[in-house]
């Protein structure tokens, strides 16, 4: 059964409006769901571990008798490790190797050691940059096995400088993955516990016995996740509320059409509200594409999810040129974007929204996914448009730094007193003055 897969046209005078609603999410903030979240969250913050017990045991199936026993060593961490196959488990680590080197090229690059510099007058200046105390990373469980976000939430932190990374991921019926526990060990996460959902997030957002409350809560996760997240931000910090997975492929029609279309399916597979979409000069190419889709989609394992995906959010979109393209891409500000195209660097200098670009045909969205080093935590719903990958510097802070000396004080004084004045600010006018000579 063949994908009906929409199909648009950028010469179409009504082409934008079409556009638009294909991009159209709204990340339905269900009124049951947030009830629900409200109700948790305010039933951990006041009964703290036993609340989190009973939700854990409720949801989860789990017989635990405390929080304690729902805490994973270190022990067991590495022998998860040391339990992968050969193979697994050098997949693993040459991906938390990537991954690190990285983070650690970034720190070195995006100014995280600070800065000072003295004025003529002696006055210094200057910003003081310091990691997080303590970061809460939120792993999804049960079917899904995520050791990949658990290496790309954790290692940034950890280059950070963030002295202490607390997981939370739940284990359905007691099951626990043994290749996230091994890239735990591997990230250098310090403390594990088997708790997931609204009930996790507000154990990391206000603190147990038991469970440490943390600074900034990073992670994908379900719809009560993401609402309870929306709901202790400014209690903690989060790092963005994610929508569904995306990728934008633009293509000039010189690559292996079946390339195309895996690369469509790669994000289509994730869920039905997952968006691939194709943007190429070339009519008789997006027909090879869809020849490629039809005829390859009955292999995967998932085709039914990627074939909901396709139909309801996917398109094909003829377009002038690979300028054009360019400009379309800027308006999608995809999560990932690939250029498939010969010279594709040129064609990225015109790209400015995107999660992540993937520039040549060798460059396929999995890679970064998994292990090219970048991180994988991207922006997405058009957000691009202001956000960034999840990185070093979201796990630390920045200080002012200003040390006035008795010169500048005569200069900044009179400055900041005239502008206070004018605010009807007194005092804050006469402190300034008090330190003017007499």
């Amino acid at each position: 059964m063949s994908v009906q897969i929409r199909k648009l046209d950028s010469s179409n005078p009504d082409f934008r409006a079409q556009l638009s609603a294909v991009l159209a999410f709204e990340a339905a903030e269900d009124a049951a769901i947030d009830q629900a979240v409200a109700g948790i969250l305010a039933n951990v913050k006041a009964r703290g571990d036993a609340a989190v017990l009973e939700y854990t045991n409720q949801f989860d199936q789990l017989g635990a008798a405390g929080v304690t026993a729902l805490e994973i060593g270190r022990e067991a961490l590495q022998a998860a490790l040391q339990g992968l196959p050969p193979a697994r488990r050098a997949a693993l680590q040459t991906a938390a190797d990537r991954v690190r080197s990285y983070h650690e090229r970034q720190k070195q690059e995006c100014g995280s050691d600070g800065f000072l510099y003295t004025e003529a007058d002696g006055t210094v200046l200057g910003q003081k940059v310091t990691p997080l105390d303590r970061v809460g990373i939120y792993v999804p469980g049960g079917k899904a096995a995520y050791p990949s976000s658990v290496l790309m939430n954790a290692i940034p932190a950890k280059v950070a400088g963030v002295p202490e990374v607390i997981m939370v991921v739940p284990t359905p019926s007691g099951i626990r993955n043994e290749l996230v526990l091994a890239a735990a060990a591997i990230a250098g996460v310090d403390r594990v516990f088997t708790i997931g959902g609204a009930q996790a997030v507000g154990a990391l957002a206000y603190g147990t016995k038991t469970i440490p409350q943390v600074d900034k809560i990073v992670g994908p996760g379900n719809a009560y996740v993401a609402a309870a997240k929306r709901r202790v931000f400014g209690t903690v910090g989060i790092d963005m509320i994610a929508g569904p997975s995306e990728i934008l492929v633009i293509c000039d029609g010189s690559t292996d059409p079946d390339w195309i279309a895996m690369d469509l399916f790669s994000q289509a597979e994730h869920d039905e509200l997952a968006q691939s979409i194709l943007l190429c000069p070339d009519a008789a190419y997006i027909a090879q594409v869809e020849a490629s889709i039809n005829r390859m989609l009955g292999e995967m394992p998932r085709q039914d999810v990627i074939r909901v995906s396709l139909a309801d959010r996917g398109a094909l979109i003829k377009v002038r040129d690979m300028q054009e393209a360019c400009d379309i891409a800027n308006f999608i500000a995809a999560e990932h974007l690939e250029i498939s195209a010969e010279n594709p660097q040129q064609w990225a200098d015109r790209v400015r929204h995107a999660g992540a670009m993937f520039l040549g045909r060798f460059s396929s969205e999995s890679l970064g996914d998994y292990c090219a080093g970048p991180n994988h935590v991207l922006p997405t719903s058009r957000t691009a448009r202001f956000s960034s990958p999840l990185g070093v510097y979201d796990f630390q802070k920045r200080t002012s730094v200003i040390q006035v000396s008795e010169a500048g004080a005569q200069t900044l004084g009179k400055i900041a007193a005239e502008l206070a004045y004018g605010e009807g600010l007194q005092a804050h006018a006469r402190s300034a003055e008090f330190r003017l000579r007499k």
